[in-house]
């Protein structure tokens, strides 16, 4: 078997290997040709002179503690029917892993179908990507806002402004993109059916919804993002004038403060969730890229931790992560108090999962009290989300 970088030319074969796979259509739209696609690089197997599988990495920003730390999204692992038990898969993601560490990607997310393959090579549950389905009826019940919000459909001037919207709310969730990245395009926003955006002082944009109407009684909110109270009530005051018109809503679940703290809806709801996972694959770079909030009242401190990683040898080994001055360090050193597995790297990093959680599954050994200066410093355990999906 042969691992190397895909050729243009071999299009046709890696969609067909995708195809076949993942269920898609016989005749591929160009944005789906592997050539056509923008912010991505990636790897193939060959055997016996054709593509056995396949994996892509796309080019991300995602944000942790307010900052935006490089992310590798791995996609599109696929292995032909033929070729299945042969380790392509495998040999692949070992293959990406320096590949991704050379780039600066010093995280990586994904979307599992097989969680045990991705998780024998060090990613681990860690976020969520949710859909509530709902009727528009309920959007009506809710509290209305103090006065009606003036909405508009957006334009391509509204761009900039749109985005900047999404990014004060996003870089407040940990696990979100920043969407900056030559893998989104801004203006491809405007083919969707429904750009609705409220707008501020000065040209500002201060929420919007960005949805999908397909055939049929549905309706799919993809983005519903408001810098405050009045704004959120007065987009979901405009779902729910779809009563009447559609059967069921499914809205994205991005903001937890309007999912949780505004929209009261019934105790039993039908929410779907696709986790994602993630893996540290360098880890001083990740701890310097990353923001730490809590760091700033802490008094200084450290803790050494021993990472054990195979498939990642460059992160394996001792470091010392010191807090000071409101700043976090990871240097090598230390003599190895906390020990941690390769998949706890991802669920600590991101504060998914608090250091007794990870102990008690396997993942983390050694002195608790040094661990919990990992907890502080994340302020585990707290769910992680994601609204775009690769």
């Amino acid at each position: 078997m042969i691992v190397r970088p895909p050729r243009d030319a071999e299009d046709e074969q890696i969609y067909e290997v995708n195809r076949l796979a993942f269920g898609m259509a016989r005749d591929p739209r160009p944005e789906h040709l592997w050539s056509n696609q923008k912010g991505k690089y990636g790897l193939v197997a060959e055997l016996d002179g054709r593509i056995a599988a396949t994996l892509k990495v796309v080019d991300y920003q995602q944000f942790f503690g307010g900052s935006t730390v490089p992310m590798g999204g791995v996609a599109n692992v696929a292995v032909a029917p033929a070729a299945r038990g042969h380790g392509a898969a495998t040999a692949l993601l070992d293959a990406i892993l320096p590949e991704m560490m050379d780039r600066g990607q010093c995280v990586s997310a994904l979307y599992p179908s097989v969680p045990p393959l991705y998780r024998g090579r060090g990613w681990e549950q860690t976020g969520n990507y949710e859909h509530a389905l709902l009727r528009p009826e309920q959007f009506a019940s809710l509290v209305k806002p103090g006065e009606r919000v003036a909405m508009r459909r957006a334009t391509e001037a509204d761009l900039p402004a749109l985005h900047d919207c999404y990014v004060r709310f996003a870089r407040t969730v940990d696990g979100m993109l920043d969407r900056s990245t030559p893998a989104f395009e801004l203006k491809k926003v405007l083919e969707q059916d429904i750009v609705e955006v409220v707008p501020g002082p000065d040209g500002t944009v201060r929420g919007y919804l960005t949805g999908r109407r397909p055939e049929g009684d549905n309706l799919m909110i993809d983005d519903l993002i408001a810098d405050d109270r009045e704004t959120a009530l007065g987009l979901f005051a405009n779902l729910g004038r779809w009563a009447g018109v559609v059967h069921q809503i499914s809205l994205r679940i991005t903001d937890p403060g309007w999912w949780q703290l505004l929209v009261v809806l019934p105790v039993f709801q039908d929410v779907r969730n696709h986790p994602w996972m993630l893996r540290v694959v360098d880890l001083p770079a990740a701890v310097a890229a990353r923001g730490w909030p809590a760091a700033a009242h802490l008094t200084p401190t450290s803790v050494d931790m021993e990472v054990i990683d195979e498939h990642a040898p460059w992160q394996a080994g001792r470091h010392r992560l010191t807090v000071d001055g409101g700043k976090v360090i990871c240097a090598p050193g230390g003599d190895g108090t906390v020990r941690l597995h390769a998949r706890a790297l991802g669920p600590w990093f991101a504060g998914s999962a608090d250091t007794a959680m990870l102990r008690r599954t396997g993942l983390l050994e050694g002195d608790a009290v040094a661990a919990r200066v990992l907890d502080l410093l994340t302020g585990a355990p707290r769910l992680p989300r994601m609204a775009d999906s690769f």
